[in-house]
């Protein structure tokens, strides 16, 4: 409300500015006075997230996110979120970067299927992914335990940088963690049976959902395809696991965490590759005793010039990585032995 009337104020006071210097003579005509406010009052009305569904299939829609990192102009929507109808209800996958997309979504997935929501699934704690949780019933929002433990210890910290990055677009978000701990093999929505697959590698604790009257594969961040990989919390060889457990998996779509949905393994091999090229690269400039700072300026494969945000997410691995790098091949200087 603070931050509310703030805006009011400062549009009223820009008002009585502008209603000053023109009649000083200092605005070069009568007519520019209504555009500059209206371009005012426009800056400071609420933001509005326009959701717009790709239908996959008869029942199930995805939303997809920007290929960019998050900023102030896309308010963070840069992953994909997914929406299946069912006879118990509309069903979910991840909420998104902020309440008022959570908002926003819950409205869309009623819309599309005329019904109540009957079940909203986190596949991983990242921000984009779940800090949308607010406007559903935290009991109908379900999560291995690892995913509700890494929300719960990072959470909040998360929530502070979103505000900084997205700005206003996270007005009135705060973190809400999953009621509902996934222990069961299947879930059961009458029509619809989905079955989650606890994984690992993106993060400690990834869920992969799969629909088996569709054959439709949700991968949440363990896969990315046409848009590099994020690792700030990743460990490479469970992720590489966990992308053959993948690989084996017959399905009719994928739908990747980021980047678009499509038939085939063209997303998990892409992924794959991804990990390899680049922990090779940084690995090699370990190795040969290279500041992070040179490493960072290395080259990529040139296959890479088609993903969005090659650079920006070798750069960060590279940060990520060399701090492990270190770790394991440095002695400590005060412990013995």
């Amino acid at each position: 409300m603070a931050s509310e009337r703030a805006e009011f104020a400062a549009v009223h006071l820009a008002r009585a500015v502008l209603t000053r210097r023109q009649a000083l003579g200092l605005l070069p005509a009568a007519a520019a006075v209504p555009a500059l406010l209206a371009a005012m009052e426009a800056a400071a009305a609420p933001l509005e997230y326009v959701l717009k569904p790709l239908k996959l299939t008869d029942g199930i829609w995805v939303v997809p996110g920007a290929p960019e990192a998050i900023s102030m102009a896309n308010g963070g929507a840069i992953a994909n979120v997914s929406i299946l109808d069912t006879t118990a209800g509309a069903v979910i996958i991840d909420t998104g970067p902020s309440h008022r997309f959570g908002s926003a979504l819950s409205r869309l997935a009623m819309d599309l299927t005329g019904k109540d929501i009957a079940r909203v699934y986190n596949t991983h704690f990242h921000p984009d992914h779940v800090m949308g949780n607010q406007p559903f019933v935290p009991n109908l929002i379900a999560a291995p335990q690892g995913v509700v433990d890494g929300l719960k210890e990072l959470g909040n910290a998360f929530a502070d940088n979103m505000y900084r990055t997205a700005g206003d677009w996270m007005r009135g978000t705060e973190v809400v963690l999953p009621g509902t701990i996934l222990a069961t093999a299947v879930e059961d929505f009458g029509n619809r049976r989905i079955r989650p697959l606890a994984m690992q590698g993106h993060t400690a604790s990834d869920l992969v959902l799969f629909d088996e009257r569709s054959g439709h594969l949700f991968c949440g961040d363990l896969v990315f395809l046409d848009r590099a990989p994020t690792t700030p919390h990743a460990d490479l060889a469970s992720w590489r696991t966990s992308l053959a457990n993948l690989s084996g998996i017959p399905h009719s779509c994928l739908v990747p965490g980021h980047g678009p949905a499509e038939a085939g393994v063209r997303g998990i091999e892409q992924t794959h590759q991804w990990l390899d090229a680049v922990e090779e690269i940084i690995r090699n400039a370990f190795e040969k005793g290279m500041d992070i700072n040179d490493a960072i300026s290395l080259p990529l494969p040139s296959w890479t010039d088609k993903i969005a945000l090659a650079r920006y997410e070798y750069e960060r691995t590279t940060m990520h990585l060399y701090p492990k790098l270190e770790a394991e091949r440095w002695p400590r200087v005060d412990k013995k032995g």
